[in-house]
């Protein structure tokens, strides 16, 4: 009976098998990585969110307080004025300030008070890797407006500005910060890929600016055979570092078995990262050798 078995670990099927099986762990591990990342960034959300609730607790019952030192005032109960002072005015806008930057911090925004306005650091990573930080310093006088910056030419910087800077700062650095993030993710990937996965890559990687568009062919083994896959990546929601379309062509002389390879591939791509999609090839290949 075991040297049956053995046997049937392997026959063809029994290796493909074995094979799909492994994908399907690496899938699976790849997809509670990425969940445990969403909720770790929902985390952060929620921490912001409850720093900007307390700050908005904290200036209603500033409110509050002045409305009874007024009404005190007004009755003749307390001697003293019911104005604050200008210094106490500035301490508090100060405070308030300071406040709303801990609640960027926390969702890797950071910023800094300047003389004209505010300086802002928006700081991308990508599965735990820091990668850049991009600055952008504000006016805050007589409206609020981009003093200057060093974010790409290529990142919609001025339609963002346009819908949200002077209605809703909190969501213009978030939605700024989205695609800043996705976009270092998605030229992460490519790098990482061309680092570490020369010796399959076929030719030169080829991409854009903005790594929205990535074109790369790859050899893939069959029947004791290299064939080559031609893949192209477009990554049609530029807040996202997965591809929204993937393409694979397969050279004509290739057997009609590398259709469902090339379907697997290109499933997989969607999914997880390029380097690791590639990884998951890889070690496909070994064990099959």
């Amino acid at each position: 009976r075991g040297k049956m078995d053995e046997g049937k670990a392997y026959s063809p099927g029994g290796v493909f098998a074995h094979l799909e099986m492994l994908e399907a762990r690496a899938c699976e591990a790849a997809t509670k990585k990425e969940e445990t990342e969403r909720q770790e960034e929902k985390l952060a959300r929620l921490k912001a969110r409850v720093e900007e609730l307390r700050l908005q607790r904290d200036e209603l019952q500033a409110k509050v307080d002045l409305q009874q030192k007024r009404q005190l005032g007004k009755e003749g109960v307390a001697s003293a004025p019911a104005q604050p002072s200008a210094q106490a005015v500035l301490e508090w806008k100060i405070k308030s300030v300071e406040a709303m930057l801990q609640v960027f911090y926390l969702t890797g925004i950071s910023g800094k008070l300047t003389k004209l306005g505010v300086c802002f650091c928006i700081s991308t990573a990508y599965e735990g890797t820091y990668l850049d930080s991009y600055y952008l310093d504000l006016l805050t006088k007589p409206e609020v407006q981009i003093h200057r910056h060093s974010v790409p030419i290529f990142i919609p910087l001025g339609q963002i500005a346009k819908k949200y800077l002077q209605t809703d700062i909190r969501r213009f650095l978030s939605v700024l910060s989205d695609h800043l993030n996705a976009y270092a993710g998605r030229r992460y990937q490519a790098d990482q890929l061309q680092e570490h996965f020369s010796d399959q890559i076929e030719g030169t990687l080829q991409r854009n600016s903005l790594c929205n568009l990535l074109v790369f062919n790859y050899n893939v083994s069959s029947k004791r055979k290299t064939f080559l896959f031609n893949v192209r990546l477009l990554y049609g929601d530029l807040c996202c570092s997965l591809p929204t379309e993937v393409v694979i062509s397969c050279t004509p002389d290739a057997p009609a078995s590398l259709a469902e390879m090339a379907a697997a591939h290109s499933d997989l791509f969607r999914r997880v990262a390029l380097h690791k999609a590639f990884r998951s090839f890889s070690s496909a290949e070994e064990n099959m050798d």
